[in-house]
């Protein structure tokens, strides 16, 4: 009897456990190709407003984006709000060129080969 108890509480820890280190991981970056992107302007605005009467605005940027062996690709993602105009992005991308996510980042952290 002991014994289960003792077992049963270690396995509730290590759940416990899986759960919150599960809950830090970001899927959307795990394993993607990186990109890095110039912000400019963005090129378009969508505003929706919900049932609440609150609007929320997507902000659509599109352009250049070079991989890290200086390859250039064409970008299109959103951001739920306007990002700062000359900051550089380090995008995530999917085996699509799609954007699954993105950091902003020093031009220092950005490699040789990525001329802007």
């Amino acid at each position: 009897m002991k014994k289960g108890f003792i077992i049963m509480g270690i396995i509730v820890v290590l759940l416990i456990g899986a759960v919150l280190v599960l809950g830090k991981i970001d899927f959307n970056r795990m394993g993607k190709a990186n990109a890095y992107y110039h912000v400019d302007i963005p090129a378009s605005v969508e505003e929706t407003k919900l049932d609440s009467g609150e609007i929320i605005k997507r902000y659509l940027y599109t352009g250049a984006a070079y991989k890290e062996n200086g390859e250039e690709i064409k970008v299109e993602f959103t951001a739920a709000k306007q990002l700062r105009e000359g900051a550089y992005l380090k995008l995530y991308l999917n085996k699509g060129n799609n954007v699954t996510s993105y950091d902003e980042v020093q031009q220092l952290d950005i490699p040789k080969k990525v001329n802007f």
